[in-house]
């Protein structure tokens, strides 16, 4: 069986199991094993809501067995207090969340598939939410590339200090981040599949000229004077650029690769 075909068929079984069990509502897959199984792939997890009766919550997030039932699981980790990330003996890996139903109502998620509900529940609308998730996306170059440059001087203050995680997460973390929202200002995007909570999800088929070159911006913990020349170049080709502060970004960039250079050549 292809791995698709075992999520979706997975998804089903946990249904099945909630049903034998009692005390829940509606199972809802979300993501790629929910309205966007177009995407869905060898590397999907399982990704699923389960709406439970008043008083069942606990039950379903501290008891396993209706995992258990479906398939043995191989680990599981409660990585909140509504849900957990499971791996099952073969493989597949899920992450689920329990709620109420009144949880939903100013609850923040994208919509989900109905897999399995209780034929006395009528509520299918919940799988809809009725609170818009907030844009990352931004509507102006101003705020987020003037960021971005800063963040490119703080961070090579920083590499040039010794602090290079710090740096590396300012000048491609950060900085990177800022421009991913705006790059729908910069670059005619290619509609697959957009995630309302991650800019960098899928950005190889949303972006793919801007794909082409990321990758000069992010060339790791020991070229963060190399990434953020270019994070530079680029900012100053789509935005009139203070020439002051980037003049400065040069020089400590400049300043950073020499220092690298001489104690390399020392050892």
């Amino acid at each position: 069986m292809l791995r698709t075909e075992s999520l979706l068929q997975r998804l089903g079984e946990i249904g099945k199991s909630l049903e034998r069990k009692g005390g829940a509502l509606l199972l809802l897959g979300v993501g790629s094993v929910g309205v966007e199984t177009e995407r869905l792939d060898e590397y999907s997890d399982l990704d699923f809501f389960v709406i439970v009766k008043p008083g069942e919550k606990n039950r379903y997030i501290d008891r396993l067995d209706w995992l258990e039932d479906v398939h043995p699981l191989a680990y599981s980790f409660k990585n909140s207090d509504v849900g957990c990330k499971v791996l099952f003996e073969d493989g597949i890996f899920g992450e689920y969340a329990v709620f109420e139903e009144w949880e939903l109502a100013n609850a923040t998620y994208t919509e989900g598939r109905v897999i399995w509900k209780d034929p006395m529940y009528a509520n299918i609308a919940i799988a809809k939410p009725s609170n818009p998730v907030p844009s990352l996306k931004v509507d102006s170059l101003d705020f987020p590339l003037n960021e971005a440059l800063t963040n490119l001087y703080v961070g090579l203050g920083r590499y040039a200090r010794g602090e290079r995680l710090s740096a590396t997460r300012f000048v491609q973390g950060y900085a990177v981040d800022r421009i991913l929202s705006v790059l729908h200002l910069l670059e005619q995007e290619v509609d697959y599949f957009p995630d309302p909570f991650g800019n960098e999800r899928r950005l190889e088929r949303r972006y793919p000229r801007f794909a082409e070159i990321i990758g000069d911006m992010i060339q790791g913990y020991d070229h963060v004077p190399e990434s953020a020349l270019r994070i530079l170049n680029f900012i100053e080709e789509v935005y009139p650029v203070n020439r002051r502060l980037s003049d400065e970004i040069r020089r400590l960039a400049n300043l950073t690769c020499r220092v690298d250079t001489q104690t390399e050549s020392t050892h």
